[in-house]
């Protein structure tokens, strides 16, 4: 709680009791109304002055005009015929009380962004000539600088760990509780939170251009960003508040006015009550309060969760979704090759993929990095000798004494070797000993372990169409497709050619309600996610121009977080329309009944201050994500044949 809701919260409960006291206190006449101006002051004083400042700056229309013209009144009447001003206090009370409801929920929520805003690192360690560190500006610090990173400190700029080993938390960024193991080569990004060793790290950007200043930038934009919603809200309590004020003008004057004229005692009392009543009701606090706060609460839950929401208009946008189209490497899949098979003719499948490794333990070609990574035993005593690197075939090497040859179909051909296809999709490596084919080895880029599941809970989520648009050879796509059962794929696409295919696939929608998603993460991902109707990155290992051009960033890169954002957006607009139609539906019938002389102040109360409050409460429902759980066991289920 901030150190403005205590003292408001101090007011409150000042003035309540206060209220209560006076209560007992048999006093009358202007001693009792000099007691009861008190506590109307000390929780009060607040709302008038704003309501002076509005009409001083000729924006007199507002819920503070309201407030103060209703309680003023109640008091004059009180002085000039009933001398209670329980009820002018009662309304000023327990407006103060929903107004501290609604800031309490709008600090929460702040509270989930500050959290991230906390990633924000205050300096960078660079190491001196004598052996000293100096804490310098981030901004300072050029692309290529080794920085030095202690235990505690946060990460201030992107780099690459050249020394050291450690544990980060990377929760501010991801929502994600379990911490990331670093070693030397690892790539790390700023806002983290280095755990345990020291690490020494080269600088791969600016810090301008880093992860933590990207993520910064988008957050402060989010609440520039405003929805239709939340638009119509503004401009109908600009047109509301004078309205409803003329209509008491009306209500306190016209009957009293038409009584006298036709001779009939004119109640000029009654009138004016029933008029203040009706100030009362029509407050638009309940609206004008809990729509924003509705948006708000769903950004700031949404980016504890690890989801970067640029505006309360793409929530609106993200609730109506119908079509979700993504893009494959990167997105649906990991976006790095593994082996998937192993298929031996005679050896086993550990020697072969171990004959394999060691062939190709020089070359930087992806495919030789996946074998070795799979076989994780170099140092074996194996002696390699004599390593020829092909062209367009493999590499041949002697192995043991053993000509070992791995490489493609063509290199079987040239060296005689009976080779055979393989059912598995992904980049078949054959293996030849001493000219003898010895079987291949299947290396594809794998699916996430999540996206399947990501798949199926999209369409419990109501989402009609998943497509995927994909640069890759057909067959890998179909591949990818049947085994994440998606409707339609479509493979070899350019940028172009991507974008072209969202543009049929936007032309095809059955009404202009129904929006369209395109998920993606690399830089020939940004203009379609600039033409969807709204963009979803992959922010940990996404490109800055996918991150720039989305309208949404996930930033661990699961799939299982487009479900949970599409879930958020659909309970955030869900409880907007709960809001608008409870306060509407309950205003109107209390104004009403206090036009006609049925309600009294209390349930003028009610329906302006109750209302509020209720409405402030169900909005703050939002603050809480619920987030959907992996049902994955295994981390490598790919590997399960190998």
């Amino acid at each position: 709680m901030s150190k403005k809701q205590k003292k408001n919260l101090i007011r409150i409960l000042i003035a309540a009791a206060l209220l209560i006291l006076l209560h007992f206190l048999p006093v009358e006449g202007l001693p009792r109304f000099a007691l009861y101006l008190v506590p109307y002051l000390i929780v009060g004083y607040d709302v008038l002055k704003k309501a002076v400042e509005g009409i001083w700056h000729k924006q007199p229309f507002d819920e503070y005009l309201l407030m103060a013209i209703a309680t003023v009144g109640a008091i004059l009447l009180g002085v000039l015929k009933t001398g209670d001003y329980v009820e002018a206090i009662a309304v000023m009370l327990f407006y103060q009380i929903g107004e501290w409801f609604q800031s309490y929920a709008v600090g929460k929520s702040r509270q989930n962004i500050a959290q991230l805003m906390d990633i924000r690192p205050d300096y960078a360690n660079i190491e001196t000539d004598d052996g000293q560190l100096e804490q310098v500006d981030p901004d300072d610090v050029a692309i290529g600088t080794i920085i030095v990173i202690k235990p505690g400190e946060k990460v201030p700029i992107d780099g690459v760990v050249v020394e050291g080993i450690s544990t980060l938390n990377t929760a501010a960024l991801t929502g994600e509780s379990l911490p990331r193991d670093v070693n030397v080569n690892d790539e790390i990004i700023s806002g983290c939170i280095n755990l345990t060793g020291v690490l020494k790290v080269r600088t791969t950007k600016d810090f301008g251009e880093s992860t933590v200043a990207k993520i910064l930038e988008l957050i402060e934009d989010a609440s520039s960003q405003k929805s239709k919603s939340e638009k119509f809200i503004s401009k109908f309590a600009k047109v509301y508040t004078p309205i409803v004020t003329l209509s008491a003008l009306a209500l306190a004057t016209f009957p009293a006015l038409f009584l006298l004229a036709i001779g009939r005692d004119p109640q000029w009392t009654e009138w004016l009550y029933r008029a203040l009543i009706f100030l009362v009701i029509s407050c638009p606090c309940a609206l004008v309060v809990s729509v924003p706060l509705s948006f708000f609460a769903g950004i700031g839950g949404a980016s504890r969760a690890g989801i970067l929401i640029k505006g309360a208009n793409y929530l609106e946008i993200l609730a109506n979704i119908h079509t979700v189209v993504f893009d494959k490497t990167g997105t649906l899949t990991q976006g790095n090759f593994e082996v998937t098979a192993i298929h031996p003719e005679k050896l086993d499948k550990k020697e072969l993929l171990h004959l394999a490794a060691h062939v190709e333990r020089y070359s930087k070609h992806p495919i030789a990095l996946s074998l070795r990574e799979a076989y994780g035993a170099e140092a074996d005593g194996c002696e390699v000798d004599d390593v020829k690197e092909i062209p367009g075939r493999g590499i041949r090497a002697f192995v043991n004494g053993k000509i070992v040859c791995v490489g493609n179909s063509q290199m079987m051909d040239d060296i005689g070797a009976k080779w055979h296809s393989c059912h598995r999709t992904g980049t078949c490596i054959h293996v030849a000993i001493d000219g003898e084919y010895a079987g291949h080895i299947v290396i594809a880029d794998v699916i996430k372990i999540n996206s399947k599941q990501a798949i199926s809970e999209l369409r419990k989520s109501g989402i009609d169409q998943l497509v995927m648009l994909t640069g890759d050879a057909p067959k890998v796509a179909e591949s990818v497709s049947e085994e994440l059962g998606l409707d339609h794929f479509y493979a070899g696409l350019l940028p172009a050619g991507k974008v072209q295919k969202l543009e049929e696939l936007l032309n095809a929608k059955k009404s202009p309600r129904e929006t369209l998603a395109f998920v993606g993460d690399g830089i020939n991902d940004a203009p379609v996610l600039s033409r969807a109707d709204i963009g979803i990155a992959m922010g940990a290992l996404g490109s800055d121009a996918a991150i720039e051009a989305a309208d949404i960033v996930l930033m661990d890169d699961d799939p299982l977080k487009i479900v949970t954002a599409i879930r958020t957006a659909k309970k955030c607009m869900r409880i907007v329309k709960e809001n608008i139609t409870f306060s509407l539906a309950i205003k109107i019938a209390c104004l009403l009944l206090g036009a006609l002389g049925f309600a009294n102040m209390w349930m003028a109360i009610f329906a302006d201050v109750g209302v509020m409050v209720l409405a402030v409460l169900n909005a703050a429902r939002n603050l809480w994500v619920s987030s959907v759980n992996s049902s994955v066991q295994n981390p490598h289920p790919c590997r399960s044949d190998v």
